[in-house]
């Protein structure tokens, strides 16, 4: 795992998603499952359970995938970091409206778009020579 970059920052991400998922549901106590307010995690993000669930599942895919191989840990890797670039620019115009369900504040979106760079980044310029253990290998 330490000779991928890919392995290295999905099993880091994964993990450190997942804790953020966990810590979620002691600050959001009383609040509604998609309530568009939560409460606050470290002081700054805001959080609701559904944005609680949302991190723990893609926290365990995170890990699964950079636990499991270098072409799992480089799809998950993209494809997180895809989302998390869409939810990061499209976060920006949910704030203050019902289409809030996940509690958006713009310190997450600024933290999903840094997010995003960095598994994108990753996922794409990261061993460009990987191939998928199934795909056949010409001669």
């Amino acid at each position: 795992m330490r000779s991928s970059p890919n392995r290295l920052v999905a099993t880091i991400f994964g993990a450190v998603y997942l804790v953020v998922g966990a810590l979620g549901f002691a600050v959001t106590g009383g609040v509604g499952f998609i309530a568009t307010e939560g409460g606050l995690l470290l002081g700054i993000f805001e959080v609701n359970p559904l944005h609680n669930v949302a991190h723990l599942l893609i926290g365990a895919a995170l890990l699964i995938g950079g636990l499991k191989s270098v072409t799992a840990a480089k799809a998950v890797n993209i494809v997180v970091g895809a989302v998390y670039l869409l939810l990061g620019i499209v976060g920006f115009f949910l704030v203050g409206t019902a289409l809030n369900i996940l509690a958006l504040n713009t310190f997450d979106h600024f933290l999903h778009l840094v997010s995003a760079l960095v598994l994108l980044g990753v996922g794409l310029a990261a061993e460009r020579g990987v191939r998928s253990s199934t795909s056949p290998r010409t001669v």
